[in-house]
């Protein structure tokens, strides 16, 4: 478990303990190894922020301008997750993750040894870690706290929900292309607006007798049946839908279709899930052994694995901490200091290779710093396209003579539907009115530039009046390891920790902001679209746009 790397010509020593991050063994190993050696110097595996927190130290707050990079939350949570699944092992064998590094420090104090923290600063380390993954990783790892919290057939009609939302409005966009006549979206409509009534019943009905998460499957599944049978095939209630006009009707009848392909789809997921035992979580604790604990600690056993399909996330989380450790033991050895270094058995070797090779190390330059995205930028290079497209059509449309009224009219209502959606999800997340106000009030340009979002401006205002720091990982995590507790008292006490209020916010601004952008295109330009003359019409006026701009342009260069 450990091993000294000697540097004959100063002197100095670095003795190598490796140790599990939730090992009551390798605690008393520490322990020993410090008191027998007695160095100058005992090296933890600690940066100066969580060192802080384990002297019981406030940790430093997020700062409100930090989010407006915008991969803060995401970080977070990539945090949150590492530290969700070391909590966990923890838990399972009785041991406060952290407390071989807190036996060091506490030891070394007692015996008046120096301490060094030589880890990198946790926020680099989780922002090139983040940097690193691949999107379907990142999806991956925020699925893994999602499944934590809820039963997987949850999950299941949670993404149905979600897919069906987006579905809905192409449906609505391509719904005659594809043969859907208005006597089937009336059908469908219909079956809706049964299915609705008829699940919303459902779930308060089981509610008293039923747990959460059971009561919102009867209330899906009833919903589904209702509207599927007593709606869609019988036409229950079709003449007070179709009292409601043809907009609603086409709007009501896609968004039906939409929702219920995704809700479909997303259940027989959720059952797959539940099958496959996926977000259990427990049987995978389970199955770790002790003895294993004391070769490799918790994260690093994690991370080995995610090693095989994600090498850049591995890199920043242990190969790039290895050299930046060795760096700063080297600095010791160098000074001529008797050192113990007190690390996660995962990077013992990977140190000691640096330590006994030192020209191998990679410049202490590379391995700090913000990383940068690899790859080509697609995400960015989408959005440019998209809202030089935005600003293109109403560019043409007031170059072909389109009335300022009618341009005014058409802005108007992107803005407040973009805005009602935004503002009124992240009120529902919790968020402050001033929050909300501000997503929704600029949710029409973050639209219109998807390197931006409404959330960011949210978490903002939240920042402002609320304090979030790491500390809150830490009762989060409490709140998930209660599997007793209903699903809804759970979800309400972790809407009080302000981290998770935070995520939430900024989550459901960006959601509703989406949400509201797919309704505008496929419910709301059509009907501005008719007053001009249809698709068509609109597309002959841009290019009438595009050929009176070419011609002021020739003008102005003749």
């Amino acid at each position: 478990m450990s091993k000294r790397a000697e540097s004959v010509a100063d002197g100095g020593s670095v003795h190598v303990v490796g140790t599990a991050h939730v090992s009551a063994g390798s605690v008393r190993e520490v322990e020993e190894v410090i008191d027998r050696e007695r160095p100058e110097v005992v090296a933890v595996e600690l940066d100066e922020g969580r060192y802080r927190q384990m002297q019981g130290e406030t940790p430093d707050d997020l700062e409100p301008g930090d989010l407006l990079k915008g991969n803060t939350v995401f970080q977070f949570i990539a945090y949150w997750t590492l530290s969700y699944v070391q909590a966990r092992l923890g838990e399972k064998f009785d041991i406060q993750p952290g407390a071989d590094m807190l036996a060091a420090v506490e030891t070394a104090e007692e015996l008046g040894i120096d301490v060094a923290l030589v880890d990198r600063d946790i926020q680099t380390t989780v922002q090139r870690f983040w940097t690193r993954l691949s999107t379907f990783e990142k999806l991956q790892m925020m699925g893994s706290l999602v499944f934590g919290l809820a039963d997987p057939r949850i999950v299941g009609l949670g993404i149905g929900v979600f897919v069906g939302l987006f579905l809905g409005p192409i449906i609505g966009l391509f719904g005659p292309t594809l043969g859907l006549t208005d006597a089937v979206l009336l059908r469908a409509a219909t079956g809706g607006v049964v299915g609705l009534g008829a699940g919303f019943l459902t779930y308060l009905v089981a509610g008293s007798f039923l747990g959460e998460e059971e009561s919102l499957l009867a209330g899906a599944g009833v919903g589904v049946l209702a509207g599927g049978v007593g709606g869609a095939a019988l036409g229950l209630g079709a003449g007070f839908v179709a009292g409601l006009g043809g907009f609603a009707v086409t709007a009501l009848g896609s968004m039906t279709l939409g929702l219920t392909a995704g809700v479909l789809v997303g259940a027989a997921a959720g059952a797959a899930f539940a099958a496959l035992g996926v977000g259990s979580g427990g049987e995978e604790i389970e199955e770790v052994d002790l003895d294993r604990l004391t070769d490799r600690d918790a994260v690093t056993v994690m991370m080995e694995e995610f090693r095989e399909f994600s090498p850049g996330g591995a890199e920043a989380l242990i190969d790039e901490r290895d050299a930046f450790i060795a760096h700063r033991l080297l600095a010791l050895r160098e000074q001529g200091k008797e050192v113990v270094a007190v690390v996660g058995a995962g990077h013992r070797a990977g140190i000691e290779r640096y330590l006994d090779d030192p020209s191998s190390l990679p410049p202490m330059e590379s391995l700090v710093g913000e990383a940068k995205s690899r790859g080509i930028p697609w995400f960015k290079i989408i959005g440019v396209t998209f809202s030089l497209g935005f600003l293109a059509f109403f560019l043409l449309l007031a170059m072909a003579g389109v009335r300022n009224g009618f341009l005014l009219r058409l802005f108007g209502a992107w803005f407040l539907v973009n805005g009602l959606f935004a503002g009124g999800l992240a009120k529902l997340a919790g968020a402050r009115w001033d929050s909300a106000l501000v997503g929704g009030g600029l949710a029409w340009m973050t639209s219109v530039n998807p390197l931006l979002a409404p959330g960011w401006f949210s978490g903002y205002v939240e920042l402002r009046h609320t304090a979030v720091n790491i500390a809150d990982i830490g009762t989060l995590n409490e709140l998930l390891s209660d599997e007793e507790r209903p699903l809804k008292a759970v979800l309400s006490d972790m809407l009080d920790v302000p981290l998770f209020r935070l995520i939430m916010v900024v989550a459901m601004t960006n959601i509703g902001s989406m949400i509201g952008t797919a309704l505008f295109a496929a419910y709301v330009l059509p009907l501005f679209g008719a007053e001009l003359g249809g698709v068509d019409a609109v597309t002959r006026l841009m290019l009438d746009g595009a050929r009176n701009s070419l011609d002021i342009i020739l003008g102005a260069l003749s």
